[in-house]
């Protein structure tokens, strides 16, 4: 018989192999070069998640000459700053004002540029952010964040966070959002991908096996239970293929929350949003409502933060809210004013799904619709746990340690699933050139 002529044994068993172990092999294959595609991309991410999830603490560290107040006294009202600032630079307009200050910490406003009449383009101050002294009304400092150069100890941190979502890429063909897509279909691929390896984890056969002598041998657990385990005294690459299959293991659940919610948050107006209301009942927001205007073509408002904020205040007395009015922004891209209400240090790490947000039209002033925390339909509440999920903040501090370490994670996993196909690809070169 021709050695290449496969034998009756051969074929028949061929012919017995169960549908689970035929489709094992295209699984491998998608896991490994769906895995090799966005190993990169997700290391990026997972050490940048690890380092961001402490975005505030480390904003603290870095920047205390920006972050902390210099004089101590009682608070300047923080509209007559805004004032201030939009009068220093005509070139910007204040977008957000944090109304209700942390003890020792510096108003920080945010600022976006105004257009120039001159030329139809927006103006380049070179800053988003102003740090004011609440007592003194000085300015303590300005810049940009999110730039993706230089990079200092003023802007690493948020050089990280848009790092980790976008990875700067920058504007093409009048589009700013090239890296978020990127990283979105990154997203899919990975949230696939999870439900690929997990089931790549499971033993080759799931029905119990009979000895010779007819008894029943190991249990399915009894043959899976390697697979959450590490063997220490192994080989290097053993205990490299232990890790990544460990690791994906115990932490399952998170990593695919994280992969999910990476996807939804990146794809949200373009797909999440959209495939959700298809399949669920949801509460569109204003933001849902409104088609964003053209980068250079800002809505320009014809109320005003104090007419707003007014408005919001009485609006949560009437509703019996006892929480202060913690923030305010305004949205040239859609014309929207919000009020944020919480207490002082309550818009960043605190647990839950955020605060409640009450929304105005920037033009008429006319209430257009409100974020409250935990209500409305299955879908809007899994809408509003979407970044509270993805950054961890939902369960408050341990949710941010935990997310924290699947960021470490995450980056072991695109390392050691690199080495195992680098290992094995070496292996079968070997091979091929021993054959010849």
């Amino acid at each position: 018989m021709d050695a290449r002529t496969p034998s009756p044994l051969t074929r028949k068993a061929r012919a017995s192999v169960s549908p689970r172990l035929a489709v094992r092999p295209t699984l491998g294959f998608l896991h490994r070069w769906g895995g090799l595609a966005i190993a990169a991309f997700l290391f990026i991410s997972g050490v940048t998640g690890a380092i961001i999830s402490w975005d505030h603490e480390l904003d603290d560290l870095l920047n205390p000459h920006l972050m902390q107040a210099r004089t101590d006294g009682p608070s300047l009202p923080p509209l007559e700053l805004a004032k201030r600032i939009e009068a220093r630079d005509p070139r910007v307009q204040v977008t957000y004002i944090p109304l209700t200050p942390e003890p020792g910490e510096a108003y920080a406003f945010g600022v976006e540029p105004k257009r120039d009449p001159a030329t139809g383009k927006l103006f380049e101050p070179g800053y988003n952010q102003v740090f004011i002294d609440p007592a003194t009304g000085d300015e303590q400092g300005r810049r940009e964040w999110g730039a993706a150069w230089p990079i200092t100890s003023e802007t690493f941190v948020s050089f990280l966070y848009v790092l980790h979502y976008s990875l700067h890429i920058p504007a093409m063909w009048g589009i700013d959002r090239w890296g978020v897509w990127l990283m979105g279909v990154v997203a899919v691929i990975w949230t696939l991908d999870c439900f690929v390896g997990f089931y790549l984890t499971l033993p080759s056969r799931a029905s119990t096996q009979k000895n010779k002598n007819g008894k029943s041998g190991k249990s399915f657990w009894s043959r899976w239970k390697p697979a959450w385990q590490i063997k220490t005294k192994a080989s290097a690459y053993r205990i490299n293929f232990d890790i990544h299959r460990a690791f994906g293991l115990w932490l399952w659940g998170v990593l695919f929350t994280v992969a999910f919610t990476a996807f939804s948050l990146n794809l949200y107006s373009e797909v999440f949003y959209p495939a959700l209301s298809k399949i669920s009942k949801t509460t569109p927001g204003p933001f849902e409502l409104r088609a964003p205007a053209p980068l250079d073509q800002p809505i320009v408002a014809r109320r005003t933060y104090a007419e707003v904020i007014e408005t919001a205040k009485a609006e949560a007395k009437a509703r019996g809210w006892s929480v202060p009015a913690g923030g305010a922004f305004y949205s040239p891209a859609y014309g929207i004013y919000g009020v944020g209400f919480f207490e002082p240090g309550g818009g960043h790490g605190a647990a839950g799904v955020g605060p409640p947000y009450l929304y105005y039209d920037g033009q008429t002033g006319q209430f257009v619709g409100q974020r409250l925390p935990w209500v409305g339909t299955a879908a809007d509440i899994f809408v509003q746990a979407q970044f509270p999920l993805h950054s961890g903040r939902i369960l408050g501090l341990p949710g941010r340690i935990l997310i924290s370490l699947t960021g470490i994670v995450v980056a072991a996993l695109s390392v050691t699933g690199v080495v195992i196909w680098w290992k094995k690809r070496k292996a079968r070169t070997k091979r091929k050139v021993r054959a010849i």
